[in-house]
């Protein structure tokens, strides 16, 4: 396909695959080919570790999705462009990207209807049998690519996605000026969540936890009061947080990211009247439920999935204007050679964010400090 190429740029692809569940290898493959004129070509410099990607590794399949084949991992990822489609308007060679890594049919009732993450032909990497962003190179829509601001690195560029998650999270709740938010995890995507929360202006943000260290985190990032879970009845830890942390008549939203029972109960009793709770967090498939204490709030429960249209380009916002601080929730990186390492990292939970650079990126432009 015609269009503008870096001139330096390697046929040879690396990838970093999981043969089967517990079995990482590294493949050689060719670089793969513009799918249409609208697409670009992208050098992925830096790679967030997902939860998601723990889970495959450790398990092999996430509901129906089973590793049947050999699976290139990652898919919170930025790089740079290297190869522009003849159609492309918008994007340049040299531009530094955070990709959007979930691509949708864009013609079904879900994709018209604002809904693009619900669409059941969504092609979302890492997602088996689609391949991931663990890999020298990697094609995007240039609609999925988002130009990352001049004083973010391409390091935070890898963690837009998990932002938009958070984004997509507090939107689903209308979180806005003065609202008491009540976070229940303090893992990436709860810390987020209270980031994004403050910086649309919620008064209260509290942060719950059984980590100490967690917990002393959040207080220093973007929560103004956390909470230590304790083995009580839901009721007894909600109480205690309405108590000590400044929310008399309950939260106005409730996100959890936990997707623990217990803790989903405490956030449905701290929830205030006619409130918003947000499900982000995944754990078991089936759970006990308050609903009658829910139903006797008149709360909005809301199920989370992804995002959809207009969070990357508002998690791009929040970072143009230095609302959110992606930069502190990294605290280990890994070159390619040690992905393997790097995943035995952070199914240790150590630490918050873990980076992976890809191939042979030392060096290039863009290249975050």
């Amino acid at each position: 396909m015609k269009g503008t190429t870096i001139g330096d740029h390697n046929p040879e692809n690396q990838v970093f695959v999981l043969r089967q569940k517990g079995e990482f290898a590294y493949e050689t493959r060719t670089t793969p080919n513009l799918p249409t004129s609208r697409h670009v070509l992208v050098k992925i410099i830096a790679t967030g570790i997902c939860g998601s990607d723990v889970h495959y590794w450790q398990h092999g399949k996430i509901g129906p999705f089973v590793v049947e084949q050999p699976l290139v991992l990652g898919h919170e990822s930025a790089g740079i462009i290297v190869q522009c489609g003849s159609e492309v308007k918008n994007l340049k060679l040299g531009d530094r990207v955070a990709i959007e890594p979930g691509v949708p049919c864009r013609s079904c009732g879900f994709c018209g209807g604002g809904k693009y993450n619900l669409c059941d032909e969504m092609k979302f990497a890492a997602t088996p049998p689609v391949d991931g962003t663990l890999a020298t190179y990697y094609t995007v829509p240039e609609d999925f690519c988002f130009v990352l601001p001049p004083h973010i690195s391409i390091e935070e560029g890898a963690l837009v996605e998990p932002l938009s998650i958070a984004v997509h999270c507090t939107k689903l709740a209308s979180v806005s000026m003065g609202h008491k938010v009540l976070v229940m995890g303090a893992g990436p995507i709860g810390l987020l969540c209270c980031a994004v929360s403050r910086a649309l202006g919620a008064s209260v943000v509290i942060a719950t936890d059984i980590v100490d260290s967690r917990l002393d985190f959040a207080l220093r990032y973007a929560a103004t009061h956390t909470y230590k879970m304790q083995k009580e009845v839901p009721e007894v830890n909600a109480e205690r947080i309405i108590s000590g942390c400044g929310i008399s008549t309950g939260a106005d939203v409730v996100i959890d990211a936990t997707g623990v029972a217990a803790c989903i109960a405490a956030g449905v009793f701290a929830l205030k009247k006619g409130g918003t709770f947000v499900q982000a967090g995944l754990g078991a498939p089936d759970i006990l439920f308050p609903v009658g204490e829910l139903c006797s709030k008149e709360g909005v429960y809301k199920a989370s999935f992804r995002y959809g249209p207009g969070d990357y380009a508002l998690s791009i916002k929040l970072l143009e204007g230095k609302k959110v601080d992606l930069d502190a929730l990294i605290t280990h990186s890994f070159d390619f050679g040690s992905a393997a390492e790097a995943f035995a990292s952070t199914s240790r939970q150590e630490g918050i964010k873990t980076i992976i650079y890809g191939p042979k990126c030392d060096g290039l432009p863009g290249n975050g400090s």
